[in-house]
């Protein structure tokens, strides 16, 4: 290392200015160094908190997996290889915050305590002693100041041995001071030094002896744990993609004829009533009077078994007693001008309820499942027999695909084993006629999607987000591409589109029901169409989940935003957003068209629909859409009407060019006539040659030549 500065001692009594002045920029140096060993000192304290902190949250991790056997999951819970498989973790998690809190421990000890000692001891003194050296350089001053107001005319001893005295004490007192302050200063050049090694070296030496440590636990075994477990995940992974496809194509077996279900007041036609039921369930509106005339409706789930009426609200493992209704009548009643509402009173006329049912269909079965019961017709199996063998075909096909749309299945698997054995489920009117209006409604619903959806197309119930793959027709109407990133903690790095800029910023919260490609872009009815065939598929394949997102409005694009990492799912560009609309009856559904180049055919523009699903804002989202495009259209015209006004200052600037080269051209061709005019002319010189003197008939004879020459250039 290069040579250290150092104050002279051996000056300090002589205390001259020179010296004062080096003085100077020790300090200077002594306060840049305190500056500076501060900063440094709170970013190793950083450090030191934040190993303090990671060795405290991985010593929480591995107390949490060995509580995991502990837990009581009401599902997966007695898993004995995935609770050995977390303690074998927590095992070597708990190995691993033993290492760091080792390295904590020789942090502390290696890096924070000499820079802390430096900091606390050294700059402290350096600083002590500067406030002593001032004070005491005060005091020699004043005693040199009193000192020199001595009288020379009145002398007198005592006073003279007084300040002569204090002119001794203060001046030693100076001295004294100032060598050890000059002495502190000089050492401080090398404690500066000390106290800049010694904590890196102790940080590095903390962490080589960590990462050993790390290595030495790592071991051959460990590596193997981690390959079998990575295999065993693996395996899992794969199991679970072929139990979902087959549920999936079970679902797509079951539902084949449930597209016709869901109308809530089906046609009486096209499904019969069947009075023969002895049994049935299902969703019903039951009238609560809160008051003399006040009055509340409550939709539960009630079911009969055997001679009772049972209900049981949504959420509730089991049912309750409703009323006995051996014995009872039943009759249809108007009951505040509400559809399909019957009254159940009981055989002693003591209890009565009034009920409100679904559809016309179902209020006509209540009221005939409730009278067959009441004459005890469930204790006879002839009719329910006949019942049988008369739909049998129909109930193998259609009973399962019954139970999967009913509001509550879980419920009829709950209370299966509280029916009679020997009693089997009828089958309803529903089912015996689901057959031939499925058929039906097939044919109408490919005449409908010939015209505005284009054949064969697949329908899409999953939105592409950042982590899958790019899929035809969906990365082109994103407008970015889709990557791969590791399901085990990689996160997806999202890039944000430029719309800080937009006017227009509005949020809405939506779930994506499904998109699809259709023919026609020009018509409302395509949307319609849509919709209606994507919620039939979803139920047909029993797909009820759906992807929730936040979709933005702006000026420039609609996007879809993951709500938890605020990654950007799909852009959709505004200008490429043709038709948007609402459900006519259920405001909640909403979709739009997207039209995109290539699609299923590279030669010409395709046109996909997507369906959304919001909280009641679909006329909003739509308006939202409209004022974008709106607000975008009025951009573009006004910046097409500031490119035209561009355009015509530029041509105008052209102009302006071209007429002054063109006066320019002109007056250098005038002052070459002049110079070509006067060099033909004989010169009349004076005696020293300094002027020319031109005649009268020169002059005109050069006006003429000079108007020739410009009739010549403007010719």
């Amino acid at each position: 290392m290069p040579g250290i500065d150092k104050l002279p001692i051996e000056e300090t009594l002589e205390d001259s200015p020179q010296t004062r002045s080096l003085l100077g920029v020790f300090e200077e140096d002594a306060t840049a160094i305190s500056n500076y060993m501060n900063q440094l000192y709170q970013a190793m304290h950083r450090i030191y908190d934040a190993q303090n902190e990671l060795s405290a949250a991985t010593h929480l991790t591995s107390k949490l997996l060995k509580e995991y056997e502990k837990q009581r999951f009401p599902l997966g819970g007695d898993d004995e290889v995935m609770s050995s498989t977390l303690q074998q973790f927590s095992k070597v998690i708990d190995e691993l915050s033993s290492c760091h809190a080792v390295l904590s421990t020789q942090l502390a000890d290696a890096m924070m305590f000499p820079i802390t000692q430096f900091k606390e001891r050294d700059l402290k003194e350096i600083l002590t002693l500067k406030e002593v050296f001032q004070i005491a350089s005060n005091d020699h001053d004043a005693a040199i100041h009193r000192y020199s107001r001595l009288s020379k005319k009145r002398e007198n001893d005592k006073a003279k041995y007084e300040v002569t005295e204090d002119v001794y004490t203060s001046r030693k007192k100076q001295h004294q001071t100032m060598m050890h302050y000059f002495c502190s200063l000089n050492t401080l050049q090398y404690k500066k030094k000390i106290a800049l090694l010694e904590p890196l070296l102790g940080y590095m030496q903390a962490q080589i002896s960590f990462f050993k440590m790390g290595s030495e636990n790592l071991n051959e075994q460990l590596e193997e744990f981690l390959t079998n477990i990575g295999t065993s995940v693996q395996n899992v992974r794969r199991e679970m993609d072929s139990d979902v496809e087959t549920m999936q194509q079970t679902i797509e077996d079951l539902e084949i004829a449930s597209d016709p279900l869901y109308v809530p007041d089906p046609d009486p036609m096209k499904f019969p009533v069947n009075r023969n039921l002895t049994r049935k369930a299902g969703y019903l509106n039951a009238r609560n009077k809160t008051g003399l005339v006040s009055s509340t409706w409550d939709r539960q789930f009630y079911f009969t078994q055997g001679g009772n009426l049972m209900s049981q609200a949504r959420g509730d493992v089991a049912g309750g007693l409703a009323m006995d209704i051996d014995n009872c009548s039943v009759m249809a009643v108007d009951c505040e001008d509400r559809r399909y509402c019957f009254q159940i009173t009981s055989f002693d006329g003591k209890k009565s309820s009034i009920l409100q049912a679904e559809s016309k269909k179902d209020h006509e079965e209540w009221i005939c499942t409730i009278n067959n019961i009441s004459k005890q017709i469930y204790l006879s199996e002839n009719p329910e027999s006949f019942f049988l063998k008369k739909k049998e075909t129909a109930a193998r096909v259609n009973q399962s695909a019954l139970e999967a749309v009913t509001p509550s299945p879980s419920f009829q698997q709950r209370h299966e084993s509280l029916r009679p054995v020997g009693q089997s489920r009828p089958s309803t009117a529903r089912t015996s006629s689901s057959g031939s209006l499925g058929s039906e409604s097939t044919n109408l619903a490919a005449l409908s999607l010939d015209s505005l959806v284009a054949p064969d197309t697949p329908i899409q119930f999953d939105i592409i987000s950042p982590v899958c793959e790019d899929q035809p027709g969906q990365g082109k109407a994103s407008g970015q591409g889709g990557r791969r990133t590791n399901p085990f903690g990689e996160s997806g790095r999202g890039t944000r589109s430029e719309t800080e800029d937009s006017i227009l910023h509005q949020l809405f919260i939506v779930r994506f029901l499904g998109s699809m490609e259709v023919k026609s872009d020009d018509n409302p009815d395509v949307v319609y169409e849509t919709m209606r065939q994507i919620l039939a598929a979803r139920a047909i394949h029993n797909i009820f989940r759906m992807t929730e997102s936040h979709l933005l409005v702006t000026c420039d694009c609609l996007k879809l935003i993951d709500p938890q990492t605020q990654v950007t799912r799909l852009t959709f560009p505004l200008p490429s957003v043709v038709l948007y609309a609402t459900h006519q009856e259920n405001k909640r559904l909403f979709g739009f068209v997207l039209r995109t180049s290539g699609g299923r055919s590279e030669s010409h523009l395709s046109s996909v629909c997507y369906i959304f699903e919001s909280n009641n804002e679909g006329e909003k989202i739509c308006d939202s859409v409209g004022l974008a495009k709106q607000i975008a259209l009025h951009a573009e015209l006004d910046r097409r009407a500031s490119e035209k006004q561009k355009e015509i200052e530029r041509v105008k600037e052209k102009q302006q060019k071209e007429l002054s080269k063109q006066k320019q051209i002109e007056k250098d061709l005038e002052e070459q006539s002049r110079l070509i005019a006067a060099s033909s002319r004989p010169n009349q010189a004076s005696s020293e040659g300094q002027f020319v003197v031109l005649s009268s008939s020169q002059s005109e004879e050069s006006d003429l030549g000079e108007e020739g020459k410009k009739r010549e250039s403007e010719a």
